[in-house]
């Protein structure tokens, strides 16, 4: 009986020595997969980038002449000709009193118009009107509008666009503003 109650514990044990192994058995293909997995992608990704497979990769595109134009939204640059043909017409620093519950604040705003110089003696004849647009415009501002980190770019293009209603449109290439100081 002795004996009955030893197999009887020898099996046991060895019942679950045999169960603990079909687990481990279990976790190595998973792992083993995972690394092959990673691996594989390693490879595919470099045999795309350097030009193994042919995925990737697209026609070289053929050199650009001058006289070509430019896809939508794509800008080529200026030649030295635009360049040379841009005049920079400077306008007088505006100041603007801002009301806000804890006190005054100051806006204090300086700009050059970018124009060519076919338009520069035009432009300069109502340069007037231009500050008063832009005077006009700034005072109808809020503090809040001027504290936003993205408020310049915004700012910019609507002060250009009023410009342009101003000036007549394409008298305007830019509006470069030179100081845009809140105190």
């Amino acid at each position: 009986m002795l004996h009955d109650v030893l197999g009887i514990a020898m099996t046991d044990a060895a019942v679950d020595t045999e169960a603990e192994v079909p687990a481990k058995k279990g976790k190595l293909p998973l792992i083993i997969g995972a690394v092959l997995a990673l691996v594989g992608a390693g490879g595919g990704f470099f045999a795309v980038q350097s030009g193994l497979l042919p995925f990737g990769q697209q026609a070289a595109p053929e050199p650009a002449t001058v006289t070509e134009e430019a896809p939508e939204g794509v800008d080529m640059g200026e030649t030295a000709e635009d360049i040379a043909n841009i005049a920079f017409i400077e306008m007088d620093p505006i100041v603007i009193t801002l009301r806000k519950a804890s006190g005054l604040k100051h806006l204090r705003f300086r700009a050059q118009l970018e124009v060519d110089l076919v338009h520069q003696a035009e432009v300069e004849k109502i340069l007037p009107r231009v500050v008063d647009v832009l005077n006009s415009y700034l005072r109808a501002l809020e503090l809040d509008d001027l504290t936003d980190p993205m408020a310049l770019p915004k700012l910019r293009a609507q002060m250009l666009r009023r410009i342009n209603i101003a000036t007549g449109q394409g008298r305007v290439r830019d509006l470069l503003i030179m100081d845009f100081v809140l105190n």
